[in-house]
Formats: structure tokens, sequence, C-alpha cells
């Protein structure tokens, strides 16, 4: 049974609105064929099969583009779904070649994705799984938003196709993809919304679609405990784990949600994740804080925390952000801490900020573009 939060009060797609295709799974996809009537019941799979390719193989967003459909199907399937892609707000590409798009899915519903190349195999894709956030860490400027509610598997795909849009990645590419990574590192909680996720990591990692393996797609929690075996079970995608603190104390002023879920239950969790070893190695991020949690005893208390899993640590220098009271670690004392742990074995890379004139880098997404446009239009009321 999935862990969700108990949303029934935020705003939801208006279920009058046509189904976008985009977000049905096979099965899915199949059943909606025959709900609506569009084929019987004994040819809706190779219905379905030709559909699902030029949705998510040719990337088509007008069911009359289905060469192969014939015109009358072609027009029911208009009639009662969609393919249509969400609004994009605004695009921006950052000077070190990041991009970012604010897409809005609904009114109301703005999400942020941004793409990163040179991560991963070629490139990788930072996507959202809710609008907003009920973790409130206290150094992530994106957890400063409220939660409004979860995304939509339709939601979370639209994001991945807005970006192969831009990059031209039509038709999927089998070699020389620029977007070969999937991070579920934007904003939200992937694990609250564990339904929605892993039927777009079912839609993304199809062979005949957009084909992104499983071992490319990597899930990153605060540690939602209960969560992360059916994760691991569920989806067979790579895990990451938001810690960024090395005891309960810490951690919990940090990552509250470590008061419910504490470090023992959690690294347990870890330590069980299905199929775990050194070809699926977990990755811990930690954000290096100045003077909070960057000491040379804190690495070592690290190394201890995670010996014995197969596990990378990526070192985040922190993004500040206004009214924070943090501040980034210098320099050589990241690298000292990174040393550490490499001495022990781990691999530890810093990881480069990117995307901050755009802010697109790590703990920035929504709230500050909210925050932009929200001053130009009162500047705009006050010049009236």
């Amino acid at each position: 049974m999935s862990l969700s939060l108990d949303i029934s009060h935020a705003a939801r797609p208006a279920s009058a609105q046509p189904v976008n295709l985009s977000g049905l799974t096979r099965d899915g996809l199949r059943q909606a064929l025959i709900e609506a009537g569009v084929c019987p019941p004994e040819k809706a799979k190779m219905r379905a099969s030709q559909i699902w390719g030029w949705i998510h193989h040719y990337g088509v967003t007008d069911f009359a583009a289905m060469s192969n459909v014939a015109k009358d199907m072609q027009g029911r399937l208009a009639e009662v779904f969609t393919l249509a892609r969400p609004e994009i707000v605004e695009r921006q590409v950052s000077k070190d070649g990041t991009r970012k798009w604010l897409i809005r899915t609904a009114p109301g519903i703005e999400i942020e994705t941004v793409y990163i190349p040179d991560v991963g195999r070629a490139g990788a894709l930072c996507v959202s799984s809710q609008v907003g956030c009920t973790l409130n860490c206290s150094f992530c400027h994106t957890g400063t938003q409220k939660l409004v509610r979860n995304l939509t598997a339709a939601e979370i795909v639209a994001q991945v196709q807005v970006a192969r849009d831009d990059l031209g990645e039509w038709p999927s590419p089998k070699e020389d993809r620029r977007l070969s990574n999937i991070v579920f590192m934007g904003m939200g909680e992937p694990l609250y919304n564990l339904d929605h996720v892993a039927d777009a990591i079912d839609i993304i990692s199809d062979n005949e679609g957009i084909a992104l393996s499983r071992r490319r797609i990597t899930v990153s929690t605060s540690g939602v405990v209960p969560a992360i075996p059916e994760l691991g079970a569920r989806t067979q995608t790579m895990l990451a784990i938001s810690l960024h603190a090395t005891n309960d104390e810490l951690r919990n002023v940090l990552v509250p949600l470590n008061k419910k879920y504490p470090l023992e239950q959690l690294m347990a969790a870890i330590r069980a994740y299905p199929g775990l070893g050194n070809a699926r190695r977990v990755t811990f991020e930690y954000v290096m804080l100045k003077g909070v949690n960057d000491s040379p005893e804190e690495a070592r208390a690290l190394v201890k925390l995670i010996s014995g899993i197969p596990a990378k640590v990526n070192l985040i220098p922190f993004n500040p952000w206004p009214g924070t009271d943090y501040e980034c670690s210098d320099w050589k004392t990241i690298e000292k801490f990174a040393a550490i742990l490499n001495k022990a074995g781990y691999a530890s890379p810093i990881r480069t900020p990117r995307g901050r004139d755009i802010l697109a880098a790590c703990g920035q997404l929504k709230s500050e573009s909210e925050k932009i446009r929200a001053s130009a239009l009162r500047a705009m009321v006050s010049v009236d």
C-alpha cells in the first residue's frame, strides 16, 4: 500500500478535462480505449501499442499525425482524449548550458524542471513530483513554498516531453541522446506521491517509447522510510537520500522529517533496498553548510554511518537565498571533507553549482520565480 499525503482539500485537475493519454501506462491506455468505445476489447492491445509508439517514441501531439490509425478513429480519439503539452510560461538558458522551464499544467499549478548538461551519461533532467513541499527543510528555498497538490503521472511525463521537444529528441534516439538521465530531485517529496511517480517511471522507461533505462532514473527522498522498500520493488530505480547530517539532533533541524523517521530507521531501510549492490549504489546528498555540518569530525561520522553500504556521496555547495541564516562552506573545507570520504573508499564528487544565473541551482526552484513575478506585478500596479 502506497504512502501518500492527505491532500483532499487541495486543488485537483478538473474532472471534465479530457484525459491526456501521455500519462497512462500501457494497461491504462488499453483500458481507456475500451471504455471510450474507440475499439473493441480484442483489438485494444494492438491499437494501444500503435498509439503508444506515436506518443512516446515519435512525440506527436496531434492524433491526425498517426498515419497507421484510421481517420475515423483519429477523430474519435480527438473527441475524448488529448495529447496537448502544458503551457511553457518561461524558458531560460544559463550561460553554462543549463535550461529551465516554468510549466503551467492547470490554472494555478506551476512547476519548474531543469535540464543540466554533462551530468550522467550526457545530461540529466531534474523533475518535480509535487507542487510545493511539506518537508520544510531549513536550508532549502524550494521548501518555503506550501504544498498545493501532487502531480499526476501525465504532469510528470510532460516535464520530460517539454525537455525533449526543446532538445529536439524525437523520435527517441538510442544513441547520442542529450537527455540520458532523469532525477526526481525537483519540487516535492516523490515518496509522498509514489503511485503517480511509479506510473511515470513505467512510461518513461518503456523500451518502445522514451526508453530510458531504470538504472538512469534516480529517485531522491528525504527519508520517507515506510515507502523506500516499495519504491525499489515497484520501480527498480536508483535511490538517493537527502541526508545532510550524521546525527538525529542536527538532522531534526535540517530535515524535520527526521523527527518521524530517525536515522536508525532510515539506514535500516536503505540497507534493505531491493537490488542494492555495487551496480546500484545509493547516492547520499549532503549540502555543505559552513560551521554546521562540514567539520572533519562530521566527515568521519558520515563514513561510520554509511559503512558497508554500496554508496557514493554528492557534496553540494549551499546556494544562499534571501532570508537564510546558512552560508556555504569554504572550498578548502569541502575538499578536506571529500578527502576523508575518498580515503574511506567512497566516491565523493563536489557538485558544481549549475544554472545559478537563471535560479536553477539546487534548492532554488519555483519559489524565487514566483517572487520575481510577484514583484513585477506589484511594479505594474504601482505604475498604473
